[in-house]
């Protein structure tokens, strides 16, 4: 059977989607894999109505919500390729069965690109966080390292003060000019240029001349890939943006394949599970829209 829409990737973003389309009484299959983004931290904060659930239980609940709609159709699993156009795209997955839909989604999500910092993995989602929205305000105005990984760290750091007191850890990443080690000051910034050795305990971070500084929670600012390349081999075009590479759409979400939309932190920039809910509903009603006009 033809769906209208097949969502690939079921996480915050493409069910919020797919709630919209399933209102309209629209034939909806949505491919997941079940690998959450957010999989690492234990609390979400931040969306509204949810503040301080489990990740896991907000999307469990969400899946089970859509699976009360008739015409949802949930396949748990990985969407290899695509092929087709508008009005008549196939997708097959990973077992090698085929699907059928008139439009597609790929609210696939992102993966992270950390620093190669001995520890920083193990602590991701847990102690070392990218969104101070998110998870500042836990840190109940403690020590705060920023480990510097691009440019923009800096920014990152002159932001966080809201949450505590900063040390930005260059960590050979950045060099600040004398502009930005007068406005860190003023922020009472500290700055910390000898290199990282580990990262142990909570959000301890060793650094290579033995010296051990001890933080309430560690921010990073990750360079962002799309978590799968299946739009990318399709043809959609990717573009650059200040925190990594993402599908190009336009404001009505589609990307440059027509027929074809995306959405979520694979589709806009800044991230956060409440700004995927809310790209995932407007994405799901302009693909109601292409639709029916």
């Amino acid at each position: 059977m033809q769906q209208d829409v097949i969502i690939i990737g079921g996480s915050y973003a493409g069910m919020a989607a797919a709630l919209q389309l399933l209102r309209a009484r629209r034939r909806v299959l949505i491919i997941d894999e079940g690998i959450r983004r957010n999989r690492f931290a234990s609390h979400s904060h931040g969306f509204i109505g949810q503040d301080g659930v489990d990740p896991a239980e907000i999307a469990a609940t969400a899946r089970k919500q859509l699976l009360a709609y008739p015409t949802l159709t949930w396949v748990d699993g990985r969407a290899e390729t695509v092929s087709g156009e508008k009005d008549a795209f196939t997708v097959t997955t990973s077992d090698g069965s085929t699907h059928e839909g008139r439009r597609l989604l790929f609210a696939t999500g992102v993966k992270d690109g950390l620093p190669a910092i001995d520890g920083l993995a193990e602590r991701w989602g847990r102690s070392a966080f990218h969104c101070p929205y998110c998870h500042g305000y836990e840190l109940n105005e403690g020590e705060i390292a920023v480990i510097a990984s691009s440019p923009m760290s800096i920014h990152q750091a002159q932001l966080i003060t809201e949450w505590g007191k900063v040390t930005v850890l260059t960590n050979g990443f950045v060099t600040p000019d004398a502009d930005a080690r007068a406005d860190l000051a003023r922020r009472g910034v500290t700055i910390e240029e000898t290199p990282i050795a580990r990262l142990e305990g909570h959000a301890d971070v060793v650094l290579a001349d033995g010296r051990r500084l001890a933080f309430a929670g560690l921010f990073v600012a990750t360079r962002t890939t799309p978590a799968s390349d299946i739009a990318e081999r399709f043809g959609c075009e990717i573009e650059e943006t200040p925190m990594g590479l993402q599908i190009k759409v336009t404001a009505a979400k589609e990307t440059t394949v027509p027929g074809t939309f995306a959405c979520g932190d694979v589709g806009r920039v800044p991230h956060s599970v409440s700004l995927a809910v809310g790209d995932g509903a407007w994405a799901g009603a302009q693909l109601h829209r292409s639709l029916v006009f």
